[in-house]
């Protein structure tokens, strides 16, 4: 049974009635980010150690997750798999050719059957970009602990601080020191009295059995927010009594249009932001060998932002047009079931859905490179989790290791070439992600027409 739609929406596919499993959607495992001057030598007091657990190259986040003890693994962009990173120097291992966005290694203290640690990079050397991702880490983990050095927060580190203050999440001080240490470095940031401030003197008791208390409520609330969906909870839903006269199509092309027009246009601004930003660093700061840096870390906020982006568009779409043909805004078990119908037909009905998972890797030559698969868009996360909630497939950004050798060279030590390198690779990051976007509004468009048809030809929805 097959029949043309309006606005632009493929044949459909035969009609098949399915009973599945909705499998229920994770929570966002808790995890407490660690950052600050004596972030290396708190964890190692938190984990019952003596020493840091590894030293990261800067700009690396370290994530330790409970398990057995494992070898650590870097996670590169441009790498469908992780790759071994080496402890020490002197084994033999040689290092990346280009620092990873993660680190990862599993240990078995009790303390991590809570919560994972995640040390961050130091605050001081983020920037615009880098403050961005770190943000996105930590509202995600749900925890902040400002290991304070010798010296309180400088400017930059207390800007961080105030915008990781803004977000749901909770804020902890630890101070190496006596108590009367504390309260003097705590009258000097008085704009984080709302935080809770520990010493850590000698042991960290306190503040390991904060952090647990904090896990445990953090984990409730996270479950209260993420009910599980019962299949079939709903039973048959019926669609509006006015949906056949809805203009449904037209609606869902217009509304898939100007989304994916709106994402482009703000993607396109940031990308002449980032290219303002990369060329002020060429410049006056740390010059052609620190360009694949500076842009890799623009090209991580960018992946997030632009998924972000699209994932909310996505969504209103996917809300408006259920609201539409049902007759009132569906409840959760509803849109998932919707969701799962949508992602699966960009497998069964797109020529190339498997490929839709993509990075977009810039290349020596100022080219754009594709890799596509789930594991090459784990290996760009500075901590991953499941994105299982999303309607649309990750989409990510990042440079190659040719790159960082390419600029470590002295021969390529002119400005003015990195200049011309750095406007030809936006350039082609421009083209290429505007395409991806308008691609997998293309893509909503034709997969969640066809849900539509076949329920108001049927008068329920067939998922």
């Amino acid at each position: 049974m097959t029949s043309a739609t309006a606005g632009g929406v493929r044949q459909r596919r035969k009609i098949r009635m399915r009973a599945t499993l909705i499998e229920p959607l994770p929570d966002e495992p808790t995890a407490v980010v660690v950052a600050g001057p004596g972030r290396g030598r708190l964890i190692g007091a938190l984990l019952g150690r003596d020493a840091p657990v590894l030293a990261t190259p800067t700009g690396s986040y370290l994530v330790i997750r409970p398990g057995q003890p494992v070898e650590a693994r870097a996670y590169l962009p441009g790498a469908r798999h992780p790759q071994p990173y080496p402890v020490k120097p002197s084994n033999g291992s040689a290092a990346p050719a280009r620092p990873p966005r993660r680190i990862e290694v599993g240990r078995s203290e009790p303390l991590l059957r809570h919560f994972s640690l995640i040390e961050g990079p130091d605050l001081r050397t983020l920037g615009v970009a880098g403050t961005r991702v770190f943000l996105d880490v930590v509202r995600r983990g749900g925890a902040l602990v400002y290991a304070v050095g010798d010296q309180p927060p400088d400017r930059a580190e207390r800007d961080v601080l105030a915008a990781v203050s803004d977000l749901p999440v909770a804020l902890f001080f630890a101070v190496d020191g006596p108590t009367s240490e504390v309260e003097a470095v705590r009258e000097g940031l008085t704009e984080f009295e709302a935080a809770s401030w520990f010493t850590v003197d000698a042991e960290p008791a306190y503040l390991r059995r904060a952090l647990v208390a904090w896990a445990g409520v953090e984990g409730l609330h996270r479950a209260s927010i993420n009910p599980p969906v019962l299949p079939g909870a709903e039973g048959r839903i019926p669609v509006g009594p006015s949906a056949h006269e809805s203009d449904w199509a037209a609606r869902l092309d217009r509304m898939c249009r100007s989304s994916a027009r709106l994402v482009r246009q703000r993607l396109a601004i940031e990308l002449a932001n980032i290219h303002l930003r990369c060329v002020h660093d060429i410049v006056f700061g740390a010059g052609c060998e620190g360009l694949p840096a500076a842009l890799d870390r623009e090209m991580h906020a960018l992946s997030l932002r632009t998924v972000a982006e699209c994932d909310a568009a996505a969504d209103r779409v996917l809300d408006e047009m259920l609201t539409l043909v049902l007759g009132e805004a569906p409840v959760a078990g509803v849109r998932r079931r919707v969701t799962i119908a949508v992602r699966r037909s960009f497998v069964d009905d797109s020529d190339d859905g498997g490929e839709l998972e993509r990075v977009l890797l810039v290349t020596s030559t100022a080219g754009v490179a594709a890799v596509t698969g789930d594991g090459a868009v784990a290996a760009l996360a500075a901590y991953d989790t499941d994105p299982g909630h999303a309607v649309l497939p990750p989409l990510g950004l990042g440079l190659s290791g040719a790159c960082y050798q390419h600029w470590r060279s002295p021969a390529n030590s002119d400005p003015n070439r990195a200049r011309s390198w750095l406007q030809q690779a936006i350039r082609g990051v421009e083209l290429d992600l505007l395409k991806e976007v308008s691609r997998r509004f293309d893509m909503l468009h034709r997969s969640l027409g066809g849900v539509i048809a076949e329920a108001i030809d049927h008068g329920i929805l067939l998922i």
